[in-house]
């Protein structure tokens, strides 16, 4: 590892699991950790073994699975804990302990001379049965300095391999960072890591101070899961070091939004849509100023392109947006209205904005079919039947009957609802023509009462990158909800058929 190249530690599935409301098996463990070696993270934290016996299961698991990063097992500073890493079969510990006075009075209930004993004889125990060993002095940024200096100085002495710095409760701001990253370099010859977290936002800039600093590593999760606030975002803190700090690492970063909505999916956390890099509208335009800016050259307002994190940009109607960007989304449905029928689809989008509503790229179509008297857009999804048994005491499950260019197919699944088991069975007719995710789904009623009329709007995209949002509308929920996904897949296989047909007129002479 070069100067020039930042190591990233990957916490997910030990610190990032301990986000509240997170429990992943060991299978997902293992799922999550394969994805992660294939983005190319350093350092896999495996889990803290000592904590269950499933968490040991899927420890051992991730370290049968032959990836080629370095896999680490999270321990106090206890022997026990120590023991429980490597009986998993693994060669790398981070042992930990406090050192913050507040952490050593009302946590541990140990003195300061108590808590450098222990680091000693962990770090010591550690090297004694041959692991390489990572140490961190937990709470360091609240740490009285010359007491971390200390604590530092003796475990470098007693054999650590590397050293972590945590900002265990983010309350570091990057100013201070530097300076204790320059003094604690003065005093250690050994790599040191970084460990923030984002309690006051300031996770990805208080590590990328102390990479500044002469830090080469920083621990981070991926979508920055993590307790309370979280932790130091792995998308965010590599992309800004690619893009704004000319430093390397070995980040496949085209892989970050795939393993970004992997992670996503197994732990149940949606990322919030304004994240930076992998959040859903990152990429996302609707001021009219803003889509004639990135159709004219996308460098006006975006500052990467999408498709080196692995997105495509998408543009969206709405009161804010202009003729250009208008123009340009019909035409991803093969659409070219005349100047004045353009006019007049930005004005009724426009029209409906200001009335609050949230125009989907079906009710773009509708107006753009209406206005310019064309008939409906080709349906290569039709739904003929569907069936849906659920209750208290059977699994909720349906049976769909669609049409799909033409031939008829029947599917059947089970979910948590029957919604979920509809749009399952759905998609399990449809993979392989569009194989899409539902990103999004909301449900409002339009009228009160037990029979109002709701309304279904959804979000998909497939994986490709296409985005598409449909809705539905009826008494029945389930109904509305399977209409509105019928919706949505005929909107991304349109666009599919449109971007196939584009390819191939570029190479017609």
């Amino acid at each position: 590892m070069t100067e020039e190249y930042v190591r990233i530690y990957d916490t997910t599935l030990r610190d990032g699991e301990q986000t509240p409301g997170v429990t992943l098996t060991p299978q997902n463990k293992v799922k999550i950790a394969v994805q992660l070696d294939k983005l190319g993270v350093d350092v896999i934290e495996a889990g803290f073994p000592i904590v269950s016996q499933g968490e040991i299961d899927a420890v051992k698991e991730t370290a049968k699975q032959g990836l080629s990063c370095e896999i680490a097992g999270l321990a106090r500073a206890e022997k026990r804990d120590i023991d429980a890493v490597m009986n998993c079969d693994l060669k790398y510990v981070h042992t930990f302990i406090a050192t913050s006075d507040i952490h050593l009075q009302y946590k541990l209930k140990i003195s300061r001379e108590e808590a450098l004993r222990k680091a000693i004889e962990a770090v010591e125990y550690s090297k004694s049965h041959g692991l390489f060993v990572e140490f961190s002095a937990e709470d360091s940024t609240r740490t009285d300095r010359e007491f971390l200096k200390q604590v530092y100085r003796a475990v470098v002495d007693a054999g650590a391999d590397r050293i972590d710095v945590p900002d265990t409760v983010g309350y570091s701001n990057p100013k201070y960072i530097d300076s204790l990253i320059r003094e604690l370099r003065s005093v250690v010859n050994v790599p040191i890591s970084m460990h923030c977290h984002d309690d006051f936002g300031l996770a990805v800039a208080n590590s990328i101070a102390g990479i500044e600093a002469g830090a080469s590593c920083a621990h981070v999760t991926i979508n920055g899961l993590g307790e309370r606030a979280g932790n130091a975002s792995l998308e965010e803190f590599v992309m800004a070091l690619h893009c704004l700090y000319g430093k390397k690492t070995h980040i496949k970063t085209e892989l970050l939004y795939e393993t970004s909505r992997l992670v996503s999916s197994l732990t149940g956390i949606i990322v919030q849509p304004n994240k930076a890099i992998i959040g859903a509208n990152a990429f996302g335009h609707e001021s009219g100023i803003h889509t004639h800016g990135v159709l004219s050259n996308p460098l006006t307002y975006e500052p990467i392109s999408p498709e080196l994190v692995g997105r495509k940009r998408w543009l969206e109607a709405g009161k804010h947006a202009g003729a250009h960007g208008v123009s340009a989304m019909l035409e991803e449905y093969g659409l070219k209205p005349t100047q004045e029928q353009l006019r007049e689809i930005v004005d009724k989008i426009k029209e409906l904005g200001d009335k609050g509503k949230n125009i989907t790229d079906a009710d773009l179509l509708a107006i753009a079919s209406q206005i310019m008297r064309q008939e409906g857009l080709e349906q290569k999804v039709k739904l003929t039947d569907f069936v849906v048994t659920t209750g208290m005491s059977v699994v909720p499950t349906a049976s769909v009957r669609l049409v799909v260019e033409g031939k008829e197919f029947v599917a059947a699944d089970t979910g948590l609802g029957p919604v979920d088991a509809a749009l399952k069975a759905i998609q399990k007719i449809t993979n392989e023509l569009a194989s899409i995710k539902l990103r999004e789904f909301r449900l409002e009623a339009i009228t009160g009462g037990s029979d109002a009329l709701a309304e279904v709007s959804i979000k998909v995209e497939d994986k490709y990158g296409n985005i598409a949002s449909a809705r539905a509308a009826g008494e029945d929920i389930v109904i509305a909800s399977v209409q509105a996904m019928i919706n949505g897949l005929n909107r991304i296989m349109l666009k599919k058929a449109m971007d196939k047909d584009r390819e191939l007129r570029k190479y017609t002479v």
